[in-house]
């Protein structure tokens, strides 16, 4: 990636451009995916690493350039998936996915 903080980030970072084509995967995201292609997949529309119906729901973002937040759980591990667009000079080019492993009790401050 083009930030050398990002590279060892201990979260998965994927961008994508406006169409899903990834562009950019770190380390951790070209681990968590390796069973996809890994970095190989960097080129690739990121459409196509989603089954049905979230392929759908991720279309609809890419289109209309709405974020999504949610919590996972899988294989024994909780996950704060964040997909949101980025921009560029004001202009939307496309979407970034952090995926940041969480643990399942965590706390919660409300601050004033």
């Amino acid at each position: 990636m083009s930030n050398d903080w990002v590279k060892e980030f201990p979260g998965a970072v994927t961008v994508c451009d406006r169409d899903g084509i990834i562009l950019e995967m770190n380390e951790k995201a070209c681990k968590t995916f390796a069973k996809d292609g890994g970095a190989a997949l960097v080129g690739k529309n990121v459409l196509g690493c989603h089954p049905e119906p979230a392929k759908s729901k991720l279309k609809g973002m890419l289109s209309a350039g709405k974020s999504n937040v949610y919590t996972i759980e899988k294989s024994g591990v909780k996950k704060l998936i964040y997909q949101s667009p980025w921009y560029e000079n004001g202009k939307y080019m496309g979407f970034v996915e952090l995926s940041l492993e969480i643990p399942f009790e965590m706390p919660h401050f409300v601050r004033k």
